[in-house]
């Protein structure tokens, strides 16, 4: 049955960590990838204006024009690339805006690449969907980043319709460069292979800026949102970026499957834009963050740890500890007071032997849990 789809291992273990907080243990919370600083101040306050001032119905389902303008505006700011308002859909979080996606452009037992690790929704809501998850492993061997020729091998083993990446990653943090994109794109014309790229943690990296897709090809579908960089998670808003023979079947399934996105929450996401300054200093306190986690982590014997460009991920090799990393999270959940994500979540061949841990929390959580798995690792 299609709903007999695997865990969100990472909520599994949020679900786990929150029951053993209420018996009164202080956890760590490094299994979800939730920014801890919330909405910006600018768009709490424009929600509030909102609220008080008018009534807040349906939109449009592909958004309030505003904000889609302003969408559009953002890929100029940031890429220098231009995208049409009408190429834009406003919908209810990344997570539903795959959903309509996939919709658009799949059929049922449609085959559909993912790179092994990958974010298990991919896989998973492909697979409630009918379509067919193909795994696509990469590792060290390429720095974690898929390359054409590991594409044009998935695709000569089992012809593929479609492929989905991500940069920067979840769950490694990983960023694909120009020339990565580049030969990614390649590899997908010359085979006619359909590409969906996740850009949601575009503004979080720690080296290059991100490089949007959109620079190589107008014939992908882009999924961003307001969840990672604007610190929104609660708010379930996102877009996507579609060509014009695909951006009105997917305002189509919008309307039948949810009819629109929150009202105030895109009220709140067009003033986010103008939140820069803010939500530019909590980049810098992830990049303080994440030194902090590589250290510790390194110190405690986890070496083996993919590159972590951008994101708040990291995504390390525990095979010297267990080949049963679901074992060890709940182990260390009840034994530090540390929830971390296992990689059964993320690579359901090689997962056993890595956990992610998020560094999206507290710079205190994040020094803390670095230290009890220090102790642990010298303890045994």
């Amino acid at each position: 049955m299609r709903s007999q789809v695997p865990p969100f291992y990472a909520m599994a273990m949020g679900a786990l960590a929150e029951t053993r907080q209420a018996e009164g243990h202080r956890v760590l919370h490094l299994e979800v990838g939730q920014p801890s600083g919330g909405a910006p101040a600018g768009a709490r306050d424009a929600a509030a204006n909102a609220l008080q001032r008018r009534a807040l119905g349906y939109t449009t389902s592909p958004g309030l024009p505003e904000l889609r303008a302003r969408i559009s505006r953002h890929y100029d700011e940031w890429y220098a690339v231009a995208v049409d308002p009408r190429q834009v859909s406003v919908v209810g979080g990344a997570s539903g805006g795959f959903v309509l996606a996939f919709l658009a452009c799949f059929d049922v037992g449609s085959r559909v690449g993912v790179t092994e690790p990958g974010y298990p929704a991919y896989r998973n809501t492909l697979d409630a969907l009918g379509c067919i998850p193909v795994g696509i492993p990469i590792g060290p061997d390429t720095g974690y980043r898929l390359t054409g020729a590991a594409i044009e091998s998935a695709h000569r083993a089992n012809a593929l319709d479609g492929l989905i990446i991500a940069s920067p990653s979840n769950p490694t943090g990983t960023q694909l460069s120009d020339a990565d994109l580049a030969d990614v794109v390649a590899a997908c014309h010359r085979l006619g292979i359909t590409l969906i790229a996740d850009e949601i943690y575009h503004g979080i990296t720690y080296g290059a800026p991100a490089s949007t897709i959109l620079s190589h090809t107008d014939d992908v579908v882009v999924l961003n949102s307001f969840s990672k960089y604007f610190g929104m998670t609660g708010w379930r808003l996102g877009w996507i970026v579609a060509p014009p023979e695909l951006a009105e079947p997917i305002d189509r399934l919008a309307q039948n499957l949810y009819i629109c996105a929150p009202h105030v929450s895109q009220v709140a996401g067009l003033a986010a834009f103008d939140c820069a300054d803010e939500l530019d200093a909590r980049v810098v306190e992830f990049a303080e963050k994440r030194r902090v986690l590589l250290d510790g982590l390194h110190l405690a014997g986890l070496t083996d740890i993919a590159p972590s460009d951008g994101a708040f991920y990291a995504y390390a090799d525990v095979s010297h500890l267990t080949d049963d990393s679901w074992s060890l999270c709940r182990q260390w959940l009840i034994e530090l007071d540390l929830a971390a994500t296992p990689g059964i979540d993320f690579d359901p061949v090689r997962g056993n032997r890595f956990i992610r841990f998020s560094y999206a929390g507290s710079l205190d959580d994040v020094r803390d849990a670095a230290e009890r798995i220090g102790r642990w690792t010298a303890a045994r």
